[in-house]
């Protein structure tokens, strides 16, 4: 069972980009809209958007371009854009700035290490300057227009707090220097380029897709939901839901957790007992995955095919306990790419104007890969920091 302390920080396990301006209480997210024992799963979400479904679920099956071993400098399908105009002139290091919407919870605090530990892998980068906004949007707003402002910053890097709010003060820095976006969107284009895996729709169809292929037909699934509101969350619901909906499961309870252990697992007991037995759990976040899994365990019922996300105590229980499980991610190793984006950027090459990365998924073949023994459980596995300078002690391995 986790502390309180740490249950705070879980929050949510999740990312965000794109229209919500609240942030989302997922890694990308601090606060939550406020949860709900309501049934989380009949109302078609305005935040679904048909094209951009297609889209994610085509990304998925497409094989990106670049590295096979670094999915960090991968793209798919880029539309590449000309940057010969912010090509860095002059000799001296490059000093790069960055904006950062806050280290709030254990995915971007993992983040921060890796985007840290890439600057120190490139010897052009002389100075590099971090502002964290706390999770506030006036305070970041500050950030940016004094970050812009200063003449030794050769580009800005941005992870927005907010989209909406923020979406004046990126555009006014876009006038100043090259700005490069990753993580969360903002609502103008002004960015030479925005870094951001395949996204939500593609990581709840993932999920749902493996239980429809897994639970026996008429199987009834629980459905874990954190919070309403969050885009990135409604997403990832819908494209679950449109699987569930074309299947011949029944997904008999959507329940919102508040990313809280102690009600994720009351909501699973309830749900054994209301119904008898549970045959399945899919969950828009993995951060509350082990305490869904204690429920069964106490309620002595065999674990059903679960998912959850690359977070190490979750990798470690599946392993122990011989779980039938599947993590879809929202990896962390995307905090690498902006670096490497400024840097392309600031030398004249071209970039894709949106970068969209990949978004592997642990599975069973290949759990052993990303679960690193001795790692902190709040560890995010799919960081892309294996092979980094100072991995795994700067990570907090004991």
């Amino acid at each position: 069972m986790l502390a309180p302390a740490v249950a705070a920080l879980l929050a949510g396990a999740l990312l965000t980009s794109c229209s919500s301006d609240t942030p989302p209480d997922s890694p990308a997210g601090a606060s939550q809209t406020g949860g709900s024992d309501d049934k989380a799963g009949d109302k078609p979400s305005k935040f679904f958007e048909q094209a951009e479904y297609d889209r994610q679920l085509k990304l998925g099956k497409e094989t990106p371009q670049g590295p096979a071993a670094k999915p960090w400098e991968q793209m798919l399908e880029p539309k590449m854009t000309d940057t010969a105009q912010y090509k860095k002139k002059g000799s001296g290091g490059t000093h790069l700035c960055f904006s950062n919407a806050g280290v709030f919870n254990p995915w971007r605090q993992v983040g921060l290490k890796n985007m840290k530990a890439e600057v120190k892998l490139h010897e052009e980068i002389s100075d590099f300057t971090v502002l964290d906004a706390q999770g506030k949007d006036d305070k970041q707003i500050s950030d940016i227009q004094e970050l812009a402002g200063n003449k030794d910053c050769d580009a800005l890097i941005v992870s927005p707090n907010t989209t909406a709010t923020l979406t004046p003060a990126v555009k006014e820095a876009c006038g100043k220097l090259p700005v490069i976006v990753f993580d969360r969107g903002v609502e103008t284009d002004c960015a030479v380029t925005f870094v951001n895996p395949i996204g939500g729709y593609g990581y709840g169809a993932v999920a749902a897709d493996f239980l429809v292929d897994k639970v026996k037909p008429k199987g009834k699934i629980l459905a874990l939901r954190i919070s309403p509101g969050v885009d990135v969350l409604e997403t990832r619901w819908s494209a679950a839901k449109l699987a569930f909906d074309k299947s011949e499961l029944d997904v008999v309870d959507a329940k919102f957790t508040d990313g809280d252990p102690a009600k994720t697992k009351s909501i699973v007991s309830d749900a054994i007992s209301r119904h008898g037995s549970i045959d399945g759990v899919w969950m828009d976040s993995g951060a509350t995955a082990v305490a869904a899994v204690e429920a069964f365990e106490d309620a002595g019922v065999d674990v059903p095919p679960i998912t959850g996300e690359d977070q190490q105590d979750f990798l470690q229980a599946w392993k122990d306990k011989k779980l039938t499980a599947i993590a879809p991610t929202y990896p962390t190793f995307q905090w690498r790419t902006p670096v490497i984006a400024a840097l392309r950027i600031l030398d004249g090459k071209e970039v894709p104007k949106e970068w969209k990365l990949p978004q592997p998924t642990v599975t069973q073949a290949n759990l052993d890969e990303y679960l690193q023994e001795g790692m902190p459980p709040l560890h995010y596995a799919m960081c892309g920091c294996q092979e980094m300078p100072g991995f795994p002690k700067d990570w907090g391995k004991k």
